[in-house]
């Protein structure tokens, strides 16, 4: 089975300096490799506390040239706050660079004040989404980018360098509303899942989108990647730290940063559900919905970690799973030891099971070998 890191670099409360917070991931990230990881994936915030990882492809640069084997994929890249034609680039280069281990990883963004800040009308951001989509994966198919659209006009322009390979096989989307479901279809691209539903809505969506994709693809739709945050404890008073704690501070931090509370959501085109979700938590109660959110990751010793994790790969039929080891405020020894915990308890028995579409666990050692 394919297994990435996530890399989250979250500076919750500014309880040390975003230098310690880089520092602490990306010496995880670089020793990845070593491990037993496949990939390593970054995600991409902006301008708050949430998440640090505004230059994806500068991390991924960088963590290029550290390793060798590992894949590079990003969870996602928003793309209605870029140009595609600049995302086309970014991603032909680290191909190159890496020698065909990239993977691409998109989503169309739902945190509000980014795109505030960015000058984007979140409302757009949807058809913004089909529209950049539908030319970035042309471009790297083609090596030509040219679209002329209802939001996107560009005149035909080559990609140089050239794309190394094709992105097919590699290419990734996060959906969460059923809508979104059926735009990622329709692109014909894998699904990366990131758990945030109860796990037998998921299922049940899941199997929508597998048979769309049939209908509109003539083929069986690639196996899923599950993002999923995860914590492993050598003892219980760690464990029930892991899970009262820092998954608690976590779940805290999305709802802050997604303002999932805000029912203002039912009045932007493309954002129905979260208006939904937001009536949902003002009749529950937000700590009802952080323990909600909470529960749906997986903490607890080498052993049940690793039976968690393989029960929801085989509910979804994933063919990996991408885990974010450092969250809610972890300390720097709390992340290197739950990271040493996984990787020498946990990595080893996820890798004994062959799920297939697993994303490249077998390597090429030619330079252009790809997923």
């Amino acid at each position: 089975m394919h297994i990435g890191l996530g890399l989250q670099m979250a500076n919750l409360d500014r309880t040390r300096s975003d230098a310690d917070v880089y520092a602490l991931e990306l010496g995880l990230a670089a020793r990845a490799e070593d491990a037993g990881f496949d990939s390593v994936w970054h995600s991409e915030h902006h301008f708050t506390d949430y998440q640090l990882t505004s230059q994806q492809g500068m991390v991924l640069s960088w963590l290029a040239g550290q390793t060798s084997r590992i894949k590079l994929g990003t969870f996602v890249t928003v793309l209605p706050w870029h140009d595609p034609l600049r995302v086309a680039e970014q991603f032909t280069v680290l191909d190159h660079l890496s020698g065909g281990r990239a993977v691409l990883g998109l989503g169309r963004g739902l945190g509000q004040r980014e795109f505030v800040a960015f000058r984007v009308p979140m409302g757009e951001s949807r058809r913004r989404f089909v529209e950049y989509s539908d030319a970035l994966l042309e471009a790297l198919e083609t090596g030509v980018m040219e679209y002329d659209g209802e939001l996107y006009q560009q005149p035909r322009v080559e990609i140089r360098p050239a794309p190394l390979a094709s992105f097919k096989g590699r290419t990734f989307a996060s959906a969460v509303s059923p809508e979104s479901m059926e735009i990622m279809a329709n692109m014909g691209v894998g699904l990366m899942v990131i758990a945030q539903k109860p796990w037998p809505t998921a299922i049940a969506e899941l199997d929508q989108y597998r048979e769309r994709f049939m209908e509109l693809n003539g083929t069986e739709a690639p196996k899923p990647i599950l993002v999923i945050v995860t914590g492993v404890g050598r003892d219980q008073a760690r464990i029930d730290t892991l899970r009262n704690v820092r998954m608690q501070r976590w779940a805290k931090s999305v709802v802050e940063h997604y303002e999932f509370d805000n029912v203002g959501f039912e009045q932007i085109e493309g954002y129905e559900y979260y208006g939904a979700l937001a009536r949902n938590i003002e009749k529950r109660g937000l700590d009802t919905f952080c323990d909600f959110l909470a529960d749906l990751q997986v903490w607890g010793s080498p052993q049940q970690v690793t039976e968690k994790l393989l029960e929801y790969v085989e509910m979804c039929d994933a063919g990996g799973l991408v885990l974010p080891l450092c969250f809610g405020g972890m300390t720097d020894d709390e992340a290197r030891d739950s990271f040493e915990l996984f990787a020498t308890a946990v990595l080893p028995e996820l890798k004994k099971h062959d799920v297939g579409g697993d994303l490249g666990v077998t390597y090429d050692a030619s330079p252009a070998a790809v997923a």
